[in-house]
């Protein structure tokens, strides 16, 4: 895998030959790319996930200095496929291969600029190779000034999640209650309730402290799943 030789030049040519102008000026707004919004100046060549996802599978020989440059691309997709190509390589890798990729992918949390970005990537790069090591960086990264290093460190607890290993996810979640950003309190709210999903008692006895203060999209997102009766009660505050 690793030695095979792919040509960066390839797959920007065939990237370039599936763009749709319509489909990116769609992306482009609900990507809030405009003047102030988090997305400002990204650009789409408007291509669908699936799409990239058969590209990254392609291109999964591509040497890490062509990564690095799509990596830097100002083209969304470039990016997104970039990214996917490190998860193909951190699934097939060794050890070694996984801590490279790691390594790259936060020497890069500057690129990883938009929500796809991270949640696509985010819990099976830096939370599956962290799950079985020390976890200070996430905690780093939830103190960063960064909108997406802060996503980074919430969505990289969905991997902890899936394994029924909590801790993680509701410190984080608590360091991040009184964030400012809409797409914070929805990677917490989603978290919360991905917990809930495995252990409905963890859930309620996190937001029987914190439900009153948590952003209402947060706590929205945290009891999706509860029965109406109970979520109503949960948004009137009479828990």
């Amino acid at each position: 895998m690793w030695g095979q030789i792919i040509m960066i030049e390839d797959l920007i040519k065939e990237m370039f030959s599936l763009a749709d102008s319509e489909q990116a000026k769609i992306l482009q707004g609900f990507f809030k790319t405009g003047v102030g919004e988090y997305g400002e100046g990204d650009v789409f060549l408007g291509i669908k996930v699936p799409v990239q996802r058969k590209f990254a599978q392609k291109y999964s020989g591509l040497n890490f200095l062509s990564i690095q440059k799509l990596l830097n691309s100002k083209v969304h997709e470039h990016r997104l496929v970039g990214l996917l190509i490190l998860l193909e390589k951190f699934k097939k890798g060794s050890e070694t291969d996984k801590g490279t990729v790691f390594n790259l992918y936060l020497k890069n949390t500057h690129k990883i600029n938009n929500w796809d970005l991270v949640d696509l990537t985010a819990p099976n790069i830096v939370g599956e190779f962290l799950f079985e090591k020390e976890r200070k960086i996430i905690y780093d990264l939830a103190r960063s000034k960064n909108l997406w290093e802060k996503r980074i460190a919430m969505i990289s607890t969905f991997y902890f999640i899936r394994k029924e290993d909590f801790d993680d996810a509701l410190m984080i979640a608590e360091m991040l209650l009184n964030d400012e950003h809409d797409l914070i309190h929805k990677a917490v709210g989603w978290m919360l309730r991905e917990v809930g999903k495995k252990d409905v008692e963890v859930l309620e006895k996190f937001l029987k402290f914190h439900y009153k203060k948590m952003p209402r999209t947060m706590l929205r997102y945290a009891i999706e799943k509860f029965e109406e009766g109970k979520r109503k009660m949960y948004l009137r505050g009479e828990i």
